[in-house]
């Protein structure tokens, strides 16, 4: 490895190549046959395996851990794109496995947003104007549209498709070789190629430290909107009337009332 006076902290292998106006943070590792582009900032103590492209306008967080092959800030794949200047921000601690694609934005949205903490496999594909909690799961090869958002703690199982503008909430669990086409809610699981919810995603919420009064709560919740003869809008006057107002709950209902893609059922 090579330590550069341009980055003096930085240590780059001779094959690999930097544009000068990137900034590279203390003891960054940039691996064999690297290419940095314009614009790019890279934080302390992230490492870059053989072969990762950041292609341009793309911030990579502190202690990331991009693997072989890897390319972060491709220009959107969208018709609608124009050139216009655009962004990918990638938080801290994020780990992006092999050949993983990440684009940047599009003028819709200005930016791609990855959170901090997160599990990104071999192969996934995060697309235009998405915006990734933080301590999210992408299997292998999970692919999705433009404008998907991610929340917080989400999961979602390998071979998954998403359709773009779909949301899904906190802490959903999604299952391997879905095809997601509308909205799943926070704290449930869902899965196959005609998705369906499968209950609450109790072994998440129970290995995450949930007290037992909000998994009922939102057990009760679930209950009412996807296993009673209620519509959408009877089930959250039933549950403002009958339900504890815990945090968690309201957010479950607050979700549904938004949904503008409609739920998964």
């Amino acid at each position: 490895m090579l330590q550069t006076k341009a980055w003096p902290s930085a240590y780059i292998h001779p094959t690999a190549v930097v544009d000068p106006t990137a900034e590279l943070g203390p003891d960054v590792v940039i691996g064999p046959y690297c290419v940095i582009g314009p614009n790019v900032t890279i934080g302390a103590g992230t490492r870059l395996g053989a072969h990762v492209v950041l292609e341009r306008d793309t911030t990579l967080g502190a202690e990331c851990d991009v693997r072989s092959g890897a390319v972060l800030g491709g220009d959107p794949q969208d018709l609608k794109y124009r050139g216009e200047p655009t962004q990918l921000i990638v938080g801290d601690r994020t780990v992006i496995r092999e050949f993983v694609t990440l684009n940047r934005g599009t003028a819709a949205h200005g930016r791609t947003e990855v959170g901090h903490d997160c599990l990104i496999m071999a192969y996934a594909h995060v697309a235009h104007d998405c915006i990734i909690g933080n301590h999210v799961i992408l299997s292998n090869a999970v692919n999705m549209g433009g404008h998907v958002e991610i929340d917080d703690w989400a999961s979602i199982g390998g071979l998954s498709a998403i359709h773009q503008f779909v949301r899904i909430g906190t802490h959903a669990f999604v299952g391997g070789a879905s095809q997601v086409r509308k909205d799943v809610p926070p704290y449930c699981k869902a899965a196959g190629a005609s998705l369906r919810l499968f209950g609450l995603n109790s072994v998440g919420l129970q290995r995450r430290g949930f007290p037992l009064e909000v998994r009922r709560e939102l057990k009760r919740a679930y209950r009412l909107f996807f296993q009673s003869d209620l519509n959408v809008s009877q089930a959250l006057a039933r549950a403002r009337e009958e339900l504890v107002m815990l945090p968690e709950v309201e957010r479950f209902l607050a979700f549904v009332e938004s949904s503008p893609r409609g739920i998964t059922v």
